[in-house]
């Protein structure tokens, strides 16, 4: 069986975008990498590893989006409280961006925010299906 471990972002500084996950979101930085092809900072839950990359170049990004392309869409973070995580989202920057129409008792309720870089993210207390 698959199971998602990783997700990238590409970001313009990989080290504010860390900041703002480690104390927005409570990840836990779990290394560094710099090399020619990319600066990275990768975070994890303990459960999903997120790295968060400035590609040096364009060929190194992928010449189709290039080196200052930005963002997966989104990606989402099941949290104990959301008004909890949603209060230190926005204390570090991040904005709420929509709700989930249906509303809080929908099975997969959820809050889209996005980041000081402008990338999408949700936070749920429930889930979503098929994820632990």
């Amino acid at each position: 069986m698959v199971k998602i471990r990783h997700i990238a972002l590409s970001v313009p500084n990989p080290e504010k975008s860390a900041q703002f996950y480690e104390q927005a979101l409570g990840l836990k930085r779990v290394g560094e990498g710099h090399s020619p092809m990319a600066t990275v900072v990768y975070l994890s839950d303990g459960y999903l590893n997120l790295a968060l990359i400035r590609y040096e170049s364009d060929e190194m990004a992928g010449k189709e989006r290039g080196k200052d392309y930005v963002g997966v869409h989104h990606f989402g973070f099941k949290v104990d409280d959301v008004g909890e995580a949603e209060r230190r989202v926005e204390e570090h920057g991040g904005v709420f961006f929509m709700d989930q129409p249906l509303g809080q008792e929908n099975m997969y309720y959820e809050k889209k925010f996005r980041d000081p870089d402008g990338i999408i993210f949700d936070l749920t207390h429930l889930g979503w299906v098929g994820a632990d």
